[in-house]
């Protein structure tokens, strides 16, 4: 049975274009369209079951942040993927958006008929996500048709002497869904924890200034977007610049970001395996890595290079409380994971390992 998709969207061309693009698949089909956030709650309200809902950000009578925060006040937990034309003044409203629980975010095509093909693919990459990435349902189990094979139990892994390292540091890599787990992990560390904090969002460039703003506001850490040459001080948590891979450097005897515009890998910059990787030259004696929500695998090979050569502890998110149970899954089953917590606890288990200054 195919799986039901609602689109809400003022542009009459758009939600066409969407409908052709989605009933053109073999797994689903569009339920309902809707013209603005009123009657496209209308149509929420009424229709059952829905698996998927398209959200235009800007429409008359509700725009998409009203409708998402009636959703949550309602308790409706449908997968909601939002369009921004991705314009500088959006990116507040997407990362509200995603704040709120929308699990991505399309860029609107200033001519969709031009970029067809494009959009196509990316429509299709949401699509799949939803097939088979682990999205929760409103109940939070999986409705991935795959079944996940329990991980591996942790393998023994290299612990290098501490030497003369200087401290602990926490690397933390997360996607899809990312957003919003941030916000139930950083704000719950604590103003003086006793290592830097660095993130790898999958996020392209624009957003992660707002995001930084947005998570620096509810915080008692102080949080940045990395910029180029910033030196690692504890305390303060460094948000990857989107369109940037983030490093580090062991320079002079301090530790600073390195950004660089390299190309993507697997469609993604910043990438968080480069970041990985690059602490195996670090000086710090321990680091925590922490691995969030996400589809696919991005982590898992860096942290296991990183293993092998430092002092590693990992922390992954539990598939009840994922949105998508990729990354974590893939830490997990390369038995990497030296602890899996639900979300809510995952502040705590950094806080444990890390201490306070």
């Amino acid at each position: 049975m195919k799986k039901n998709v609602i689109i809400i969207d003022d542009s009459a061309l758009l939600r066409r274009v969407l409908s052709d693009i989605i009933n053109q698949t073999e797994d689903y089909h569009v339920i309902a369209v809707a013209a603005n956030g009123e009657d496209g709650m209308r149509v929420i309200r009424n229709t059952a079951p829905v698996h998927l809902i398209f959200l235009d950000m800007n429409m008359p009578k509700m725009n998409g942040i009203d409708l998402l925060k009636q959703m949550k006040a309602e308790r409706i937990n449908i997968p909601v993927v939002v369009f921004s034309a991705a314009m500088e003044r959006e990116s507040d409203d997407v990362i509200e958006a995603l704040s709120l629980g929308a699990l991505d975010f399309l860029r609107k095509p200033e001519n969709v008929l031009a970029k067809m093909e494009n959009f196509r693919e990316k429509v299709q990459r949401v699509l799949d996500m939803i097939d088979n990435g682990g999205v929760s349902d409103t109940h939070g189990a999986p409705t991935s048709k795959l079944t996940t094979p329990p991980p591996r139990p942790a393998r023994p892994r290299r612990r290098v002497s501490s030497g003369g390292g200087s401290g602990k540091l926490v690397a933390i890599a997360s996607s899809t869904g990312g957003p919003k787990a941030l916000q139930e992990v950083i704000p719950y560390l604590e103003a003086n924890i006793n290592a830097p904090v660095l993130i790898v969002q999958h996020m392209p460039k624009g957003f992660t200034e707002s995001l930084a703003k947005r998570l620096n506001d509810v915080s008692k850490v102080k949080v940045v977007e990395a910029s180029e040459g910033a030196v690692l001080q504890k305390g303060v948590v460094y948000l990857a610049k989107g369109g940037n891979h983030m490093r580090v450097a062991y320079e002079h005897g301090k530790h600073v970001i390195r950004l660089g515009d390299d190309p993507q890998v697997g469609g993604l910059r910043p990438y968080a395996n480069h970041m990985y990787d690059s602490l195996i030259q670090s000086d710090y004696s321990e680091i925590i890595c922490v691995v969030l929500t996400g589809m696919g695998a991005d982590g898992t090979n860096g942290i296991e290079n990183l293993s092998h050569e430092k002092n590693v502890y990992v922390i992954s998110q539990d598939q009840a409380s994922c949105v998508v149970y990729g990354m974590p899954k893939s830490v997990a089953q390369a038995g990497l994971s030296d602890e899996v917590e639900p979300l809510k606890d995952i502040a705590q288990a950094i806080m444990k390992k890390t201490g306070v200054c």
